[in-house]
């Protein structure tokens, strides 16, 4: 996987890129809820909290929250954007986390779980922070639990592509377990949709996922031009769903 530098590549379009609709975000906090204990607050982590496209609403449901980033400019963007008083976002990474021991209830690493560069530290460091039966939220894909995105297949070794970036599922869990770890749960959440399908070809214009890092400035180009085309036959076609995985991780 090609490493994304977030203060040059793609901090200015983010937000906008990976925006989700309330519906959708609400989405994601319900599934959130059916894991976490029942009590509140919660103290958390957003753990890779980019823009912070999760981080306010996570306050808003649980507790405090840090989001913890390491890129300045998404952090930027971040504080610009929400202002909520639980919410504060710091310096820092998944192999070095910026808080205390035993200080967090739960941790959520939304999509972030394959840039971590050192996973090992990064299981060792999400066990420290977390306390005894603090549960780690891992919205990440797996290569054999793979979502599949109506638009990649317009791309030149789309689907392929995509899958070489992530991990299967029992080799995440196993970096997990001899540290103490157990699974909690494992399931598929399926995300309302975005709205048209123009309103996704927007979007992705702005190239804001790793995907696209991956494929040749020509594989890029071609799959644009073949999207392009189709949705201008239907543009305000919906935007089709799918299934994510979402798996949970209890400290012991």
């Amino acid at each position: 996987m090609r490493r994304i530098d977030y203060d040059t590549e793609q901090h200015q379009h983010y937000a906008r890129g990976r925006a989700l609709t309330e519906q959708q975000r609400q989405t994601w906090i319900s599934a959130f809820e059916a894991v976490l204990p029942e009590r509140r607050p919660l103290a958390g982590l957003d753990v890779g909290s980019g823009t912070g496209r999760f981080t306010p609403a996570l306050a808003q449901a649980f507790g405090p929250v840090t989001g913890v980033e390491p890129s300045i400019r998404m952090r930027e963007v971040a504080q610009a954007q929400s202002r909520h008083p639980g919410v504060r976002y710091l310096a820092g990474s998944a192999e070095n986390l910026p808080v205390p021991s035993g200080s967090a209830d739960y941790a959520l690493m939304f999509l972030s779980w394959h840039h971590v560069q050192d996973k090992p530290q990064a299981v060792r460091e999400l066990a420290r922070v977390l306390r005894p039966g603090g549960r780690l939220l891992l919205r990440a894909n797996f290569n054999d639990h793979h979502p599949r995105p109506w638009w990649q297949e317009y791309f030149p070794r789309g689907f392929e592509a995509d899958a070489a970036l992530f991990q299967p599922l029992h080799e995440v869990i196993a970096m997990f377990t001899p540290d103490g770890w157990r699974v909690a749960g494992f399931g598929m959440v399926t995300e309302p949709s975005s709205g048209t399908r123009a309103d996704m070809l927007e979007r992705l214009h702005l190239r804001t996922l790793s995907f696209f890092a991956q494929l040749s400035p020509d594989e890029v180009e071609t799959g644009f031009r073949r999207m392009d085309a189709a949705v201008a036959a239907d543009p305000g076609e919906p935007a089709p769903v799918f299934a994510e995985p979402l798996l949970t991780l209890e400290r012991s």
